[in-house]
């Protein structure tokens, strides 16, 4: 009998082995699988802070430092699941924003902000130089624009805009050739008052840059030639001059997980979330105080922080654009991936970044190819998606046809 049950059970076994599809383990991306508003709710044992987040249908500003703590030290696993589907609900997932950044001004700054080359205080063997002509700024930006980044970002090594009515007015002429190529252009030239602000969005500016770096805590420990309310007070002018906010921080400053907390809140209860927020991790400069500090080859913050701080941003700021900035050059191109599945979705991509290593063009081709991403349009915003087909592509075939397309008249090859 039980050799007879056995049989039958073997068999059973054998037929629906021999039913069974073998399927294979490519990586189909498609944007129209992405969650719906509806989507599932989180599992029970998740914090009702965490829930209410991921249910969001739109942008709140009035998070407590205690809900953000909550988020932020939700189990790692749980925490970048949860964000990567609050995500899909207002962004294209395949969709990277392809950022790239020059140096118009280098060096001799008057601050002191101890991680940085550019500090005329410090001796890190960076040479300052006078600010770039307009025509070799554009010339920039086209090869950019060619190499498929629709972000282009000019920055400035100096405190603050005051005297300087000639600069400006060169900035403004590359803001204006800038936008001409219909690429979005950011800006960061230290802290500006409103008149400079106004002039700026006249001229046609998309951002303005102006980090905050870390929490108001750790900050004096970091920079004492600029308060942390005179950085508030220049993301205010810009606001208040209709130009989009990009602001975030760096990670490794010496800071603890409770200044990534602070941080984070400190931007998420702005009277409007940044447009943009930057990720930057560390990149130590010997000759600066916080890169004399580090031992060689120590990396300056572990991996899991930097997760830790995409994911809660994404789940605080759903519609704010996340950008893996300095300090990319470091990760694995399995923990790019991890960032972008938690809710990054921009890069600073080409041959510089101000003063350290960018990840260049070709090597995020490959990526982006190896992983079905695909650049972001130009002026592309997050939004909560409220059904199949709201935007003009919603498939990553769809998106890649198109880039494909929009790449041969500047010769891309995406």
């Amino acid at each position: 009998m039980a050799l007879t049950l056995f049989s039958r059970r073997a068999t059973a076994r054998s037929l629906q082995a021999s039913c069974t599809t073998v399927r294979s383990f490519s990586t189909p991306v498609n944007d129209t699988f992405s969650p719906s508003p509806s989507a599932p709710p989180p599992p029970p044992e998740a914090s009702h802070v965490l829930r209410d987040a991921v249910s969001a249908q739109g942008t709140r500003y009035d998070w407590t430092r205690d809900e953000i703590r909550d988020i932020y030290n939700t189990p790692l696993m749980e925490l970048a699941f949860q964000s990567a589907t609050l995500h899909r609900r207002f962004h294209r997932p395949s969709a990277i924003q392809m950022c790239t950044l020059m140096n118009i001004k280098t060096g001799g700054c008057s601050e002191d902000c101890s991680y940085c080359a550019q500090s005329s205080r410090y001796n890190t063997g960076l040479t300052a130089t006078k600010m770039s002509s307009v025509d070799s700024v554009l010339e920039a930006a086209r090869i950019a624009k060619s190499n498929g980044s629709t972000r282009f970002c000019m920055g400035a090594a100096w405190r603050d805009m005051r005297g300087r009515k000639t600069s400006l007015k060169n900035v403004k002429s590359m803001i204006e050739g800038v936008r001409a190529m219909d690429l979005e252009v950011c800006v960061t030239l230290g802290m500006i008052d409103q008149a400079q602000a106004d002039d700026l969005a006249q001229a046609g500016l998309t951002a303005y840059n102006h980090n905050l770096d870390t929490s108001r805590e750790h900050y004096p420990s970091v920079i004492s030639t600029r308060t942390y309310d005179e950085r508030l007070q220049t993301l205010s002018h810009v606001r208040q001059a209709g130009i989009n906010v990009c602001s975030g921080g760096i990670l490794g400053l010496g800071e603890t997980p409770e200044d990534h907390v602070g941080l984070i809140h400190t931007v998420s209860t702005l009277p409007q979330h940044p447009e943009s927020f930057p990720v930057n991790a560390l990149v130590p400069i010997k000759g600066t105080p916080l890169g004399d500090k580090l031992p060689e080859g120590k990396r300056p913050i572990p991996f899991d922080a930097i997760l830790r701080t995409i994911a809660t941003a994404r789940l605080t700021m759903p519609a704010t654009i996340i950008r893996i900035a300095a300090g990319r050059t470091t990760m694995s191109e399995a923990e790019q991936i991890l960032c972008f599945s938690a809710g990054a979705n921009a890069v600073f991509t080409g041959e510089k970044m101000l003063t350290t290593e960018a990840v260049g063009w070709d090597a995020d081709k490959a990526m982006f190819e190896k992983y079905g991403l695909v650049p972001m349009k130009s002026f592309e915003r997050g939004e909560l998606r409220e059904r199949k087909g709201r935007l003009e592509a919603s498939s990553w075939r769809d998106v890649k046809d198109a880039s494909e397309q929009e790449g041969k008249a500047v010769g891309l090859d995406f």
